[in-house]
Parts: structure tokens; C-alpha cells; sequence
């Protein structure tokens, strides 16, 4: 099983940027794909974006493409979500888990929620406009 804290959420002004960072401890992380994830208040939990075991691959739903940035670092055991030119709508509990499944690579279909487990806790972005 591992462990993962998320951490850099914050408040911030539109057009702003943070850096949010998932720390894992336990089984080997570099074995496993990362992803992130948001809830916003009333909405269902939806995929914002996820790196593949080796950083080889990333995947980014289109409301992010071009603003969020997933990277990791594996001798660190650390991933790492750039969010930058935040708009208000991005305002939510972003998430990281992993994947369930060892050295998985998404081919035909985007990464989805049920593909992940190993939950953190979570780390509240606001923006404000």
C-alpha cells in the first residue's frame, strides 16, 4: 500500500499559479502511475490530469491542456501538478492516488477514477476573481 500527502493548495488570484506536490511513501512508487483529481463543492470528484510510472506519458482533461503541468520526481517519490493562469472555475479539493495496477500505460481511453486507489487527503485550492 502507499501513503500519499498532497500539499501547495492555497488562495490565490485569477490568472495566479501554484505548484501542488504528492508525496508517497510505501510500496514502490516509482513502480505506479500518479494522478490528479479535484472535487469542487456539490460536483463529483473528476480527473484533472496523471503521469505515467516513468514520466514517459501524461494525460490532461481538456479544461486544464495547456494551463496544468504533471511531472515527478521518482528518487524523490514526489509528483508535482504546475497550475498556472488558474481561473476561478478551478477552485476545488485536488487529489492525487495511484494507480492500481503496475507500469499501466492508457491507450484506447483516457485515466479514470476507477483506475486509481491509495487516496491522499487532499489539498483545497481557491481562486478568486
Amino acid at each position: 500500500q502507499v501513503q500519499l500527502v498532497e500539499s501547495g493548495g492555497g488562495l490565490v488570484q485569477a490568472g495566479g499559479s501554484l505548484r501542488l506536490s504528492c508525496a508517497a511513501s510505501g510500496r514502490t512508487f516509482s513502480n505506479y502511475a500518479i494522478g490528479w483529481f479535484r472535487q469542487a463543492p456539490r460536483k463529483e470528484r473528476e480527473f484533472v490530469a496523471a503521469i505515467t510510472w516513468d514520466g514517459g506519458k501524461t494525460y490532461y482533461a481538456d479544461s486544464v491542456k495547456g494551463r496544468f503541468t504533471i511531472s515527478r520526481d521518482n528518487p524523490k517519490n514526489t509528483v508535482y501538478l504546475h497550475v498556472n493562469s488558474l481561473k476561478p472555475e478551478d477552485t476545488a479539493d485536488y487529489y492525487c492516488a495511484a494507480d492500481t495496477i503496475q507500469y499501466r500505460l492508457w491507450v484506447s481511453r483516457a485515466p479514470g477514477l476507477e483506475d486509481f486507489g491509495s487516496w491522499g487527503q487532499g489539498t483545497q485550492v481557491t481562486v478568486s476573481s
